[in-house]
């Protein structure tokens, strides 16, 4: 009931609010749209699908409904404008963090993501397919970026041919990354056979992101990572290492040698505007690697060897 009557009145707050709409939200006229759009920038425990069924609520009874389903130990929330402390006793009660996410407007700095946000699968399927259906050409390109919805467009790039590596038959096409972000060709995905001839690594590597490029490595920055992922900025590390049959001295030294490779590709990342993710295969590896660094983004992948 209290989280019902601060969506309530944080309703009422949306209403009267005076403030100019982001340009963001304004590119995109369709409420639906938008609470998806804004909802991407989360982390979701069920990848989105709850944020799907319900994005047609206004943002405050979406976040009512599927506030439980957020990750909430990569979220901090800090009340900057005091309407959370001063305006409802009940969004004190339920939670700060309901009430900070459900405000008609997030002021910058309310919600601080810790780790890398992998959009949620249903939350990006989603998005795509309202695109394919609704967006014009200057929405497509404005609020995703990296896509253009109509074939006059495409048409008009005129896209040099790239040489496809070999043993591949096609290859989907790489977006390319902006000049006045890195300024530097080497930022370019360049695909390259798997380094070494460990068959359930490479298929743990190729299956789970799941890897634009099966059976190829990608070089990035002049590093070479496990997978991109399809449909996103972000490159992954894969490791199927049986961590936890290895002793606690042994265990120690994988960590330490772990962090050393870690950081270059992070850095490595990070310079070319991609996302970085590390999957494992145990929850005893996943908590060593935190335990090293809390900042890292680290996915369970339950791949075998």
């Amino acid at each position: 009931m209290r989280l019902r009557a601060c969506a309530a009145l944080l309703l009422l707050l949306s209403a009267c609010a005076t403030s100019a709409p982001d340009p963001r939200e304004r590119v995109s006229r369709n409420p639906r749209f938008a609470n998806l759009q804004r909802a991407a920038t989360l982390p979701w425990t069920d990848g989105g699908r709850c944020v799907v069924r319900e994005a047609s609520q206004p943002w405050p009874v979406l976040v009512e409904k599927c506030y439980r389903t957020l990750d909430h130990d990569r979220l901090e929330f800090h009340d900057t404008t005091g309407r959370c402390t001063v305006a409802s006793a009940d969004a004190a009660a339920v939670g700060l963090g309901f009430c900070v996410l459900a405000a008609p407007e997030i002021a910058v700095g309310a919600v601080i993501v810790l780790g890398v946000v992998v959009v949620g699968v249903a939350i990006e399927e989603a998005l795509d397919a309202y695109e394919l259906r609704h967006a014009s050409p200057e929405e497509a390109g404005t609020s995703r970026g990296a896509k253009v919805s109509s074939r006059e467009a495409e048409a008009q790039r005129k896209p040099k041919p790239e040489p496809e590596p070999a043993g591949q038959d096609r290859q989907p096409p790489v977006p390319p990354v902006p000049v006045d972000r890195t300024g530097r060709a080497s930022c370019e995905p360049v695909p390259v056979p798997h380094a070494g001839e460990d068959d359930p690594h490479n298929e743990c590597a190729d299956q789970f992101p799941p890897n634009r490029y099966p059976g190829m490595d990608v070089l990035v920055g002049g590093v070479r990572f496990d997978a991109l992922q399809v449909g996103v900025r972000v490159l992954w590390e894969i490791k199927t290492h049986q961590f936890d049959t290895y002793n606690a001295y042994v265990q120690r030294q994988e960590i330490a040698k772990e962090l050393v490779q870690i950081e270059k590709e992070r850095g490595a990342a990070a310079a070319c505007g991609y996302g970085y993710i590390i999957g494992v295969s145990t929850q005893a590896h996943k908590d060593a690697l935190l335990r090293a660094n809390r900042f890292l983004n680290v996915i369970i992948t339950g791949c075998k060897r």
